[in-house]
């Protein structure tokens, strides 16, 4: 008898509030989204952006383009219980799956303020030379996803998740960008 994948269970969302987030740091994530349009990403990639706001983090809605983000597309995540699998936030939409993953890679090192993460095939063609890759696959969204990122962040601050996409981290959306565009990790290095 074939052993069965247990089923991934996304998430629970719990808002605090229904409002669109004040966070200053928005309008840095909205000007990035337009910059990655010259990566050539189709309509429908799947991307995830987030960044550190003190405890709290900022990152884009479920189903949104980075290149078309707005205001209303960012919500900011106040907590995470990992235990209960829950997500406090404020927001007008729900956040994507991929936020489980970047709450704890926020929380886990110190030297990560920014996330980009862009999933399917074209991107993981375009990134995926002589980057690390995760020895393990995992559904998108899940504690044990984020342990074997963070087990494979240890040899470069970009990777390629198994089967799901490229993921860059950094200091600043600036460091990110960097990597994104120059594949250059030495500029920032401390």
């Amino acid at each position: 008898m074939a052993k069965e994948k247990p089923m991934h269970i996304p998430f629970q969302t719990f808002f605090i509030s229904r409002e669109v987030s004040k966070c200053p740091l928005i309008l840095d994530i909205i000007k990035i989204g337009q910059k990655i349009k010259v990566l050539g990403l189709e309509e429908n990639t799947d991307s995830t952006i987030s960044l550190s706001y003190g405890k709290r983090i900022l990152i884009n809605a479920s189903g949104v383009n980075l290149i078309k983000i707005t205001y209303q597309d960012i919500i900011e995540v106040v907590d995470y219980d990992p235990v209960k699998n829950v997500v406090l936030a404020i927001g007008k939409q729900n956040p994507v799956i991929e936020t489980p993953v970047h709450w704890i890679i926020h929380h886990a090192r110190e030297d990560v303020n920014a996330i980009i993460q862009f999933n399917g095939e074209k991107i993981v063609k375009k990134y995926s030379e002589n980057i690390p890759i995760t020895k393990t696959e995992y559904p998108s969204g899940t504690i044990d996803l984020a342990k074997e990122v963070l087990k494979t962040l240890k040899e470069s601050k970009k990777i390629v998740i198994r089967n799901i996409g490229c993921l860059f981290v950094g200091v600043s959306l600036q460091e990110v960008e960097n990597l994104i565009f120059t594949g250059d990790e030495e500029t920032y290095a401390s």
